[in-house]
């Protein structure tokens, strides 16, 4: 209907405003692609052609998928979070996976089609979840790590899954000779890359990272992850499962951030157009036709689900009150439900009514699932009463800590820059109370004699029992900023008078923290920088009161001097690339900024704040006083962003 050029300005077009209106309203931006899948697709207005090349180059964004999700695992990971994640996250999937399978055959589907959609319904949405999770700063609490530990197992899981497809499909009189020989190989093929790629992958890495080009950075990322997907794939196993291990191999290297932010676009428009097309195979008139079978597979499943992860976590010796909030928040499908059923339709092992079912009631869970889980914590204490009276207890037992405090200090978060603050106010005899959202540190700490009891600082009900009305100080040790925000805003609300004093790693949100109420900031790197100047000084000869009068000066200024850093090789991981930094500029003979002042330079047109100056033979560094005039030499020191730095340096060397 459409020629190439058109078909593409159509989902360019369609995808920005549909994402931008999922965005406003709060929803997955994977639902906005489904949406446009389903409306352009053949059941609906077949705008687009359903091709084979367009569904290969939309297969794509699954291995990009897969290259993400390998990034995130590491052993060390998996081994700190074992028992979560192979305990509860393993019994949901095997009882989850086994009744399902179970219940196919009972409704007279074959083993492969029940295994498939047993698979499929199995998985939970990990964009979903943990984005609900870290707006609600509810990753750090006991339901939302666990949530995290079994969503880790299901991603997990789905390695053993992509290898078995192919198998299946493979049409074999031997199944369990084709499954063992995939098995096999899989071994194989994973201890070779486990035993010498670490070493190759470092080694190449390392090589391409000192040519300084970003550009064949990104091309050797994408080189590495599409060869060995090409390996597996020639092995007769899934695509996906290399560019898994390709993640995964990349991850135990110092590598792994520059990476991850690099084949970010590539990975999140692949996968967009992976979930058009996924959309494209969904008949709408089915849905609408077979309305009630949809809803009750929908709430069957969804129900299952969540009831088997409460009874897990119960068993694995938690609240039932927080197997509940667990449930709720992992009930729905997942994007690698589709995934599966993709595969599957591609080995011909589901298509017709059973795949239209299962799609259907997938993507709805997925729609539904947003609203749900943010009344998870109201659902969990109407259900359990129990659960109630535990929160209850909860701020009962901070009320009998703090009842007799007065002109006290209230630490939220009991982590390491906690448990020192602890022990420097104790010897001080100044008392304190200390909140913290983890048990296990509450226990241990407890146990010890600290002054630490369980509780979200959140809350203004939990700060109210810790006495924050008669409190003299109040000290926020996050290392997250969210959760500090979170914070300050309760205190601002109901406390406005309490001083406040914020911990945060930089100074990046400095500003934003003072705006939302922290009388102090205490930047981590910064305070590290001037203890190190501070011993470095007085080991170089320096008088001690010398030293001491020069840090004071220095946090007198607000810590101007240390506002950003420079850049070098070894931040090419750096989180954020265009953070402000620092930029050392030196003035030739030939430079147009030769004989200005610095007051005849408009520095503020490019954003840009001046430093210092360092003029050649001269010990000391010069402040940046307006009517100092530039000389052949001088080096101009800069703070800004990347690009306005960029603009300044042409214009001091160039004039323009």
């Amino acid at each position: 209907m459409f020629n190439s050029l058109t078909s593409v300005l159509l989902l360019l077009t369609s995808s920005v405003m549909a994402v931008a209106l999922f965005r406003a309203l709060r929803l997955p931006a994977m639902l906005a692609y489904f949406m446009l899948g389903i409306l352009f697709g053949p059941f609906a207005f077949d705008l687009l052609p359903s091709t084979e090349s367009g569904r290969q180059v939309a297969e794509f964004g699954i291995v990009f998928l897969m290259f993400s999700i390998g990034l995130e695992f590491s052993l060390p990971k998996l081994y700190a979070m074992r028992k979560t994640l192979f305990g509860l996250g393993g019994a949901q999937v095997i009882i989850t996976l086994f009744t399902t399978i179970l219940i196919g055959k009972m409704v007279g589907l074959s083993l492969t089609t029940a295994f498939l959609i047993g698979a499929a319904l199995t998985m939970s949405s990990t964009a979903i979840v943990s984005k609900i999770l870290m707006e609600r700063i509810d990753l750090n609490s006991r339901h939302g790590r666990l949530s995290i530990g079994i969503l880790l197992f299901q991603d997990l899981a789905v390695i053993p899954v992509l290898v078995l497809i192919p198998a299946l499909g493979a049409n074999s009189d031997n199944l369990i000779h084709t499954l063992s020989l995939s098995a096999l190989k899989s071994v194989v093929l994973l201890f070779l890359l486990f035993t010498f790629g670490k070493t190759i992958v470092n080694f190449w890495f390392g090589l391409v990272a000192r040519q300084r080009s970003r550009e064949l950075f990104v091309m050797n990322v994408l080189m590495v992850t599409l060869l060995l997907s090409a390996a597996t794939k020639l092995a007769g196993l899934s695509y996906a499962l290399g560019a898994f291990i390709a993640g995964m191999l990349i991850s135990e290297t110092r590598y792994r951030y520059q990476v991850e932010s690099d084949i970010a676009p590539f990975r999140d428009i692949l996968l967009g157009l992976f979930f058009i097309s996924v959309g494209m195979l969904l008949d709408f008139n089915y849905m609408i036709d077979h309305f009630d079978l949809v809803m009750m597979l929908l709430v069957g499943f969804v129900l299952f689900k969540a009831i088997v992860v409460a009874l897990l976590t119960k068993f694995f010796g938690f609240e039932l009150g927080v197997g509940i909030r667990t449930g709720i928040i992992l009930a729905q499908a997942g994007e690698f439900s589709f995934v599966i059923l993709a595969l599957g339709l591609e080995q011909n092992l589901i298509g017709g009514n059973n795949l239209q079912l299962v799609l259907s009631a997938s993507l709805l869970s997925m729609v539904i699932a947003p609203f749900v889980i943010q009344y998870n914590g109201r659902i969990a204490r109407k259900l359990v009463k129990s659960y109630t009276r535990n929160s209850s207890h909860v701020v009962e037992d901070i009320s009998n800590h703090g009842k007799d405090l007065k002109d006290h200090v209230i630490i939220c978060g009991y982590g390491r820059s906690g448990q020192y603050l602890g022990r420097f106010l104790k010897e001080e005899n100044i008392p304190f109370i200390a909140l913290d959202i983890d048990p296990e540190r509450v226990k241990e700490a407890a146990a010890a004699g600290e002054h630490v009891v369980y509780g979200d600082a959140g809350r203004r009900i939990v700060l109210e029992a810790a006495g924050a009305s008669r409190a003299k100080a109040m000290i926020v040790s996050y290392a997250d900023n969210r959760a500090s925000m979170k914070v300050l805003h309760v205190v601002q609300e109901a406390y406005p008078d309490l001083p406040v004093i914020v911990r945060t790693f930089d100074d990046t949100y400095m500003d934003e923290l003072r705006s939302a109420g922290a009388t102090e900031v205490v930047p981590e790197v910064l305070e590290g920088s001037l203890m190190l100047a501070s011993h470095a000084l007085v080991l170089l000869g320096v008088p001690l009161n010398r030293v001491v009068k020069r840090i004071r000066s220095f946090r007198e200024e607000r810590y101007k001097i240390f506002k950003g850093y420079f850049r070098g090789a070894s931040d090419m991981d750096s989180a954020n690339q265009e953070r402000a930094r620092l930029h050392s500029i030196e003035i030739s003979k030939d430079a147009y900024a030769k004989n200005l002042r610095i007051d005849h330079i408009d520095f503020a047109k490019f954003n840009i704040e001046v430093q210092l100056i360092r003029r050649p033979n001269m010990l000391e560094d010069i402040a940046p006083r307006g009517d100092i005039m530039l000389a052949d030499g001088d080096v101009l020191v800069l703070y800004g962003s990347p690009q306005d730095l960029i603009a300044a340096e042409i214009y001091l060397i160039t004039g323009k």
